[in-house]
């Protein structure tokens, strides 16, 4: 009795992988997801043979990825500034974070919103972007694509570029205007962030030498306190 009530179950994951296989082959979406994992796995090789070369140099790169996944553009930006890291460097790291954080959500909130793919620990973040597109798709779409360009500036995560592909798709924007939008707004408002992060820096830095990680904390903790308020004001929602 045991394996009857079994096999629907066993027959309906085995048709979603097939499903999600010709999704990944076919639709643009799935080509997206396949060029963020590969942008991802090479920016991981590049900060491997970083730390075989140089240890120290590859921890300060790896503590910038990580504070921008988790706290956004602007903390990520102000962190390597803060470690005295140069344009050079904080400028085309940010854009392959910002691209491959894109690249890999996007799809993955397109196939979890179609039912192909449904990944369980993911849910409560695809819920809060739905929730943060669902508030300023009015926006955008009163300006249109220049709302949607604007709306990337925004240096937080979830509320920038990611946020900004899922109002494209709420709008129901075709995939190569949603791209060409965010990611030329994205990398145009990387520049404009780091030149002003930059300029930040070297007057806060020049009062003190710990002026510069204190205002990266304080940033930090701006962002958190924000998400914190955002987060019960939609629970709060009757």
């Amino acid at each position: 009795m045991r394996n009857e009530t079994e096999r629907p179950a066993i027959e309906l994951n085995s048709e979603q992988k097939k499903q999600l296989k010709i999704t990944l082959l076919t639709q643009s979406e799935g080509r997206l997801l396949m060029a963020g994992v590969v942008l991802a796995f090479i920016y991981a090789f590049w900060l491997g043979i970083r730390m075989l070369f140089s240890p120290e140099d590859s921890q300060v790169l790896a503590g910038m990825t990580a504070t921008q996944i988790i706290f956004g553009r602007a903390a990520g930006m102000a962190f390597g500034y803060s470690l005295d890291l140069k344009h050079t460097t904080v400028i085309p790291m940010c854009i392959v974070i910002e691209t491959i954080s894109v690249l890999i959500f996007y799809p993955l909130f397109v196939f979890s919103w179609r039912q192909l793919l449904v990944i369980n620990w993911l849910k409560n973040i695809f819920e809060c972007i739905r929730n943060a597109a669902e508030a300023k798709k009015g926006i955008v779409q009163r300006y249109g694509i220049i709302g949607l360009f604007v709306f990337v500036w925004i240096p937080f995560w979830m509320t920038g570029p990611v946020v900004g592909c899922v109002i494209g798709f709420l709008l129901g924007l075709r995939l190569w205007v949603i791209m060409t939008a965010v990611l030329t707004g994205t990398c145009v408002a990387i520049f404009g962030w780091a030149f002003f992060l930059r300029q930040l820096h070297d007057q806060v830095a020049s009062y003190s030498p710990y002026a510069a990680m204190l205002l990266m904390i304080l940033l930090v903790i701006i962002i958190i306190v924000g998400h914190l308020l955002q987060q019960t004001h939609h629970n709060n929602k009757p």
